[in-house]
């Protein structure tokens, strides 16, 4: 595994991040598994754990901490995010300065921490960065309970204003073969001293149609949401499924690889509920792919948004 800066916060981060969200944190994958992926993943060299107050019905941050009772966590940056939550079924919003600060609170219980490596707010629109929050926000981290401040979304208008803000030391965006859009936004953060991380950068499989792979009740339901939410993106990704035919890496390591040729990636945050993915996934730090390969893709990309 190899490692790379988090920014200017004095953190470093693996290059492969563990995602602890959405089937993962579910009450209906096994507890015993759940774990022992966080297990293998430590055993691997991944320092740098996701999750959020939201994630798996509020049930991933909790068992992330589970997983990581009777470890050393000293090296580790566990990121977790504030802002939004689980509520009936739903996901609720409260970016209220309050609503942060007690969020803060239950997060440190749930992971089992004094304080948290990275705190993300979990997308926020660009509004809701207001000076009171701000200024909490501030307060948390010069009282020792955050240690890197970020921000989470999808909007490039709202990542834009947290680059310019100076209390945020790091966002994650949406960075894959499907969005070479980002570039110039990740090249303005490199340039602001921010830390990126890359959220979704396995397109949530849709370079190899795992929609149409059915091999547990975890594939149904990532297949039903990725249906729902993101048929243009299973669409596109169909003209990407030349990397599953490249020789000498998988599909997920090609992908990989794309990003982590983005020199302003700190790390790739991928999720999964299998060991054997975890293995190939992790195996991707240090790969580089080719000239001709890193052509196909552009091509690709060309053609993916015509």
């Amino acid at each position: 595994m190899l490692y790379r800066p988090l920014g200017r916060t004095g953190l470093t981060v693996s290059e492969i991040g563990f995602g602890c969200a959405s089937w993962w944190g579910k009450p209906a994958f096994a507890e015993r598994e759940a774990l022992g992926l966080v297990h293998e993943a430590l055993d691997l060299g991944v320092t740098l754990f996701d999750t959020g107050a939201s994630y798996s019905g509020g049930q991933a941050e909790p068992r992330l901490g589970r997983a990581l009772k009777g470890r050393d966590t000293a090296g580790l940056v566990i990121a977790t995010k504030a802002g939004t939550y689980a509520a009936g079924g739903k996901v609720a919003r409260d970016f209220s300065p309050a609503a942060i600060r007690a969020s803060v609170e239950r997060s440190l219980g749930n992971l089992g921490l004094d304080a948290l490596p990275l705190l993300q707010l979990h997308g926020p629109a660009a509004d809701e960065l207001t000076p009171e929050l701000l200024g909490v926000l501030g307060d948390l981290k010069a009282r020792g309970l955050v240690r890197a401040l970020g921000v989470n979304s999808f909007d490039p208008a709202v990542i834009d204003q947290a680059i310019l803000a100076p209390e945020f030391d790091v966002v994650m965006i949406d960075y894959n073969v499907l969005r070479p859009d980002r570039a110039p936004l990740i090249a303005r953060a490199a340039a602001a001293g921010k830390a990126v991380l890359a959220g979704m950068p396995l397109v949530m499989g849709h370079t190899g149609l795992k929609v149409a792979s059915l091999k547990g009740p975890q594939d149904l339901w990532y297949a039903a949401r990725g249906l729902m939410r993101h048929r243009a993106e299973v669409r596109r990704g169909a003209r990407f499924g030349f990397l599953h035919r490249l020789e000498g890496l998988t599909g997920s390591q090609a992908a990989l690889a794309y990003v982590l040729a983005n020199p302003g990636i700190a790390s790739a945050v991928i999720g999964t509920t299998r060991l054997a993915h975890l293995g190939e996934d992790v195996a991707a730090s240090g790969l580089t792919l080719s000239p001709e390969v890193m052509n196909r893709i552009a091509d690709a990309q060309s053609r993916a948004w015509r």
